[in-house]
């Protein structure tokens, strides 16, 4: 159940359509679904308003359909699948209707929603080696109701590059800034903008960048306000935040 549905369900009890005995049955529904090997979190979008999302790494191909599988009965409208191999893809394709994104190891079932968010998401990349990390948190930014402008190989090599697109970082609600090596991008963009800058290290560089450490340090050490930082390679970490910043008129 999703907090708009839950709002709804309440509704239907003040204005007499729904008894409360009706109201109380569908919401005792156990607030989670043990399948043997995972407990599905179905209160999830009651608690937090975006129902639960399935990490693909480390799971069998066969667990993740089933995980799918049961979200699906369960009643969520539409399951995300981050780091999805495309095993996994191949398998769950065959019984759910499933459309994969390789680039960014994503798997979605169900329609995208209509975009809900107060603006648009800016999605940056210092390099197109940055890419598939940009492309996890791109989907899943879409995939929470966001509109999304990507910017990418816009990194601090050629900042004319960056510059250019002055007025898309100019009018964004939120920017998501993702880079390896030294990772001075996120520093540059949150210098050039006056919305929050979340910060993505990526695992891309030579040997001392060490898998991406010297860029989330640097990132971490950023001297430009209003910089925050997520694990190296996280981009769903910052797609799922970027999201919650965006849709905070929603609670006014």
């Amino acid at each position: 159940m999703e907090q708009k549905e839950l709002k709804s369900l309440l509704q239907q009890v003040a204005d007499g359509s729904l008894s409360v005995e009706q109201a109380m049955l569908r919401i005792k529904l156990s607030p989670y679904t043990d399948i043997g090997f995972a407990k599905l979190d179905d209160h999830r979008a009651v608690r937090q308003g975006i129902a639960e999302v399935i990490y693909g790494a480390g799971k069998t191909p066969e667990q993740i359909r089933d995980i799918a599988a049961v979200l699906l009965d369960r009643g969520q409208k539409l399951v995300l699948i981050t780091r999805m191999s495309e095993e996994a893809a191949e398998l769950t394709g065959k019984t759910l209707p499933l459309k994969y994104h390789q680039l960014g190891k994503i798997g979605i079932i169900g329609e995208m929603p209509v975009p809900d968010g107060a603006g648009n998401i800016v999605v940056a990349t210092g390099g197109t080696s940055d890419m598939p990390v940009a492309e996890e948190a791109a989907i899943t930014a879409e995939a929470l109701g966001n509109p999304v402008v990507r910017l990418y190989d816009v990194g601090v090599a050629g900042l004319h590059r960056l510059l250019s697109h002055a007025e898309e970082l100019m009018i964004a609600k939120v920017i998501i800034a993702i880079a390896g090596m030294e990772g001075a991008l996120a520093s540059v963009i949150g210098g050039l903008s006056d919305v929050p800058v979340i910060a993505v290290p990526t695992s891309i560089g030579y040997g001392a960048s060490f898998g991406g450490l010297s860029a989330l340090l640097s990132m971490l050490n950023s001297c430009a306000s209003g910089v925050s930082v997520v694990n190296i390679d996280n981009g769903f970490g910052a797609g799922y935040l970027a999201s919650m910043i965006n849709h905070l008129g929603d609670k006014a």
